[in-house]
């Protein structure tokens, strides 16, 4: 190679060269630093002296066969380094062939250290498929989890239980001592269960206050009520918290297969199940879930009913939270978010009710009302002159019906005034992925009617990061639990800069959630991502407010002089 191509080369990459029996004649002084063999050690050495053991004989098998043939080989290589620690480098292998015979003369190689980035995915990779607060697995997590433990009980023939805990007393203890001491409270309850369990038993969180655990080998139902007493008692053992003393305790639903023998997200839909029926009856206590319909299958029932009759009576009603483009201080859009004006509770929001009703068709119903109601507000504000596109999450039973295309395009036909692009529909990672080519294909037969959509909760499902070129999705929304730490958390900020780099990749918009301070806006911005939704701007509101509030917002002076990412 000519020299001054050499010193070029030598200033950028890792650089070696070997002759045609691999070993190697030249390395610069990249490679020597980061392999930690010296150019004596190196040069004259089989390029063999790297190796890590990671990669199968017929890799480089491969490898070698390409170059041999003076094709250029390209990849990712695990290499070993003196002292025994690995590093991976994206290597170019280039033969060099004899000008006047065409035949292969040596090999060059070129190699960029990624050795961080793989770490960063891998961490990445680990926080998709667990609960950031307390490391224990996550829903998505717990779904892989349950299903593996299912197919070997059944093989087996070994009873399996899966129960859903719930503390009582959590949200006094949050009201009361904030939600930092509820958070270490959450953390303790993590470390005592996961002490009581056996080695091949799995503890899961899946959001707020809710644990699942599967118990393995159960024998019999006497000693699941043992186990399940061990557990009650180490929950409500007193907790000294931040100086505290606190005192909460739980309450468990469980379910035993095969006596109950279905899915696994039947099986925790029954153990939830079992859970109100436990809260009814008290704290401090587990109820067992009767496949023979026990009467939390009347209490569910009577729920859902009730929530039909609000739907009926008008009692449902949404309200709306801004996005906003911090940088330039401008409304870019909505979240329409449902709300039940209860007669004697006054406005219950919808965690306290859609959850109970998401498994049944009541959830399809809602849905559309929820839709039809996002157009009519559409429609106003456009006769107005006024107009924002507007967000609406789509339940899972919803969103995979079979006519779900058809109803929509029916529903926009209703409205023809209004642009389908001011119409966001949102679905959330776990929901993408359970059915990917359904999903998949919805996806591009909406977006035909000219409906947008957002990915919500990126970055918390349980997913192969190549799903993302499949679900075409215009906008990728960051999900809080991203968000709330990037000030304080170094791997929080890292995680988050991660994340808006790869939604910008692969040419998506992206939005944050749970935005709570200004500084967070100044740290998002500075990582990339413009807009943003959160308290700090504003908490979801009447439509009733929304011209008023829009006329009277200003986004702070520090935004507005962050520079441009580049």
């Amino acid at each position: 190679m000519d020299e001054k191509y050499r010193r070029a080369v030598d200033a950028a990459a890792i650089f070696s060269e070997t002759d045609l029996d691999g070993r190697i004649t030249y390395v610069n002084d990249l490679f020597c630093k980061v392999s930690g063999y010296s150019r004596e050690e190196l040069v004259g050495a089989d390029h063999k002296i790297l190796s890590s053991g990671l990669h199968p004989p017929e890799f480089f098998t491969s490898l070698w066969r390409t170059i041999a043939l003076g094709q250029v080989w390209k990849g990712e290589i695990c290499n070993r380094a003196k002292d025994g620690t690995l590093y991976w480098v994206d290597s170019t292998m280039v033969p060099l062939l004899d000008d006047s015979t065409g035949r292969v003369m040596r090999y060059v190689s070129i190699r960029f250290d990624v050795s961080e980035n793989r770490q960063l995915l891998h961490s990445l990779q680990w926080r998709v498929g667990h609960d950031v607060l307390t490391g224990l697995p996550n829903r998505a997590f717990l779904s892989d989890l349950l299903n593996q433990a299912l197919a070997f009980s059944r093989q087996e023939d070994i009873p399996l239980a899966v129960c859903m805990l719930d503390l009582d007393g959590f949200k006094a203890v949050n009201d009361g001592y904030g939600h930092a001491c509820g958070d270490l409270l959450l953390v303790e309850v993590a470390s005592r269960l996961r002490s009581i369990v056996r080695g091949e038993d799995v503890v899961a969180r899946l959001a707020g206050d809710e644990f699942v655990l599967i118990l393995r080998y159960v024998r019999d139902v006497q000693e699941l009520r043992a186990a399940l007493h061990r557990v009650l008692s180490a929950i409500s053992t007193p907790y000294s918290i931040q100086g505290k003393e606190i005192n909460v305790f739980a309450s468990i639903g469980v379910t035993l297969f095969p006596a109950d023998n279905d899915d696994a997200d039947t099986l925790l839909r029954h153990a939830d199940q079992a859970m109100y029926v436990a809260k009814q009856g008290g704290r401090n206590r587990f109820h067992l879930f009767d496949v023979s319909r026990d009467r939390e299958v009347k209490a569910t029932h009577q729920t859902v009913e009730l929530v039909r009759h609000a739907l009926n009576a008008g009692e449902l009603c949404l309200h709306f939270q801004p996005k906003v483009n911090m940088r330039t201080g401008s409304v870019v859009g909505f979240e329409a978010l449902l709300r039940w004006q209860h007669p004697q509770r006054g406005l219950v929001g919808p965690n306290e009710f859609l959850p109970l009703v998401e498994e049944t068709d009541l959830i399809v119903d809602i849905g559309e009302w929820v839709m039809n109601q996002v157009m009519t507000q559409l429609q106003q504000w456009q006769v107005s002159g006024q107009g924002w596109p507007i967000s609406v999450n789509i339940a899972a039973r919803h969103f995979q019906r079979a006519d779900f295309v058809e109803r929509l395009k029916a529903m926009l036909a209703r409205y023809p005034q209004v642009a389908p692009q001011f119409l966001d529909l949102e679905i959330v990672e776990s929901v993408a992925i359970e059915n990917i080519e359904h999903v998949s294909d919805c996806l591009q037969a909406c977006q035909a009617l000219g409906v947008q959509f957002s990915l919500g909760d990126f970055g918390t499902g349980h997913a192969s990061l190549s799903y993302l070129k499949r679900l075409c999705t215009q906008t990728i929304k960051i999900d809080r639990v991203f968000v709330a730490d990037i000030l304080q958390d170094q791997n929080d900020l890292a995680l988050a800069q991660a994340l808006i780099g790869l939604a910008r990749a692969f040419g998506r918009k992206v939005v944050a959630e749970g935005l709570e301070t200004r500084e967070h806006g100044e740290v998002l911005m500075a990582l990339g991502c413009d807009v943003a939704q959160g308290y700090f701007i504003a908490q979801p509101m009447p439509a009733q407010e929304i011209l008023r509030w829009v006329a009277s917002f200003s986004a702070p002076l520090e935004w507005q002089a962050q520079e441009v990412a580049l």
